[in-house]
């Protein structure tokens, strides 16, 4: 709350009228200061205290147009009401572009001193808005920066977590012999490793909102084969990617399709005599907001309608992940190769 009594400078050298300015304006509880030229006002404003500026048009060393174009440079000058004469409406056009607050039409009488307080009053009240919302908005933004530092360093002890925890499934995976149960211990690290990763992606991210897919994608994709060469699986991935931004828990669960298709691929499309075959992920962008993911093979061929090989757990998963992006799955007929294409708005 204002203590003390606003603070005017008047920058006119009509003294009959400044005096009559002062008078009034003091009547009502305003401190009026008088200066007769331009580089006297600016030297005055420079020195701070000023709330607003009754600017006249005419002055001894050129117009306020002057003046007003040296205040615009500092984004912390106060207000200007700008003082013209009734037949000069084009200049006040002029100042207002030219960032005066607002313009009174200097007349003969009561009227003019009445229309200038309202003035004065109304370009006070939008300078105190204006330095509020201001305020505002730096608050908004240190509070933003603060929530993405936090979440920064809660992404990395997850990513650190969930690389623990893949840690351990790949020790008891080693631990064991039964074939199938090693096979199911290291499709889990794979998933959680996906998992991971994009949580890694996250923290290093200048924008947790949002994934960058085709770099999310590329980083999975290095990741799971070198996983499955491991294990034997020897198919080759070629990755056709548009650079698309999803927010973040979409880019989640198209990470964990991504990584269930390829899974299947590489264990299911290329028997043994086939090893070497290859395997397309290719992601485009269909419009504005949508985008079209296509994992395909020249394996032996899957429809999406018989029985899937193995436990199936990984086409639930597909479908799952695929009904929470309200994405519409479509495979292809099964010759020459298993094509699972799934179309979905990103945002």
């Amino acid at each position: 709350m204002q203590n003390t009594p606003f603070r005017v400078l008047h920058i006119d050298d009509d003294l009959a009228l400044v005096r009559l300015v002062e008078k009034t304006l003091t009547r009502h509880g305003f401190e009026v200061e008088n200066v007769s030229d331009a580089d006297a006002g600016l030297a005055r404003i420079a020195e701070g205290g000023i709330d607003v500026v009754v600017l006249d048009h005419y002055l001894p060393s050129g117009t306020g147009l002057f003046v007003l174009r040296k205040l615009v440079q500092n984004p912390d000058s106060p207000p200007v009401v700008y003082v013209t004469g009734s037949a000069e409406t084009t200049l006040a056009v002029e100042a207002l572009k030219a960032g005066a607050a607002d313009y009174v039409l200097k007349t003969v009488g009561e009227d003019f001193l009445v229309l200038l307080e309202g003035a004065i009053n109304q370009a006070i009240e939008k300078s105190r808005l204006k330095r509020e919302k201001e305020k505002a908005e730096r608050e908004v933004r240190a509070a933003r920066d603060r929530a993405e530092i936090l979440l920064a360093e809660v992404n990395h002890r997850v990513a650190n977590s969930l690389a623990l925890v893949a840690s351990l499934v790949r020790m008891q995976s080693s631990a064991i012999s039964d074939p199938q149960a090693k096979d199911a211990l290291a499709e889990t690290e794979v998933r959680i490793s996906a998992i991971a990763n994009l949580h890694r992606r996250l923290y290093t991210s200048d924008d947790v909102r949002s994934v960058e897919m085709d770099s999310y994608i590329r980083s999975l994709v290095a990741e799971l084969e070198s996983s499955m060469k491991q294990a034997g699986h020897q198919a080759r991935i070629r990755l056709d990617l548009d650079a698309i931004a999803f927010p973040t828990d979409k880019a989640v669960s198209l990470g964990m399709i991504v990584t269930e298709l390829l899974t299947n691929a590489f264990k299911y499309a290329y028997p043994d005599n086939m090893q070497a075959g290859e395997v397309r992920v290719i992601m485009k962008q269909t419009s504005d907001n949508r985008a079209r993911l296509t994992v395909e093979d020249d394996g032996i061929g899957w429809n999406g309608k018989d029985q899937p090989q193995g436990t199936g757990l990984g086409t639930r998963i597909v479908h799952a992940m695929a009904h929470t992006l309200e994405g519409e799955i479509v495979y292809g007929d099964g010759s020459g190769g298993t094509r699972t294409s799934i179309e979905l708005a990103y945002r």
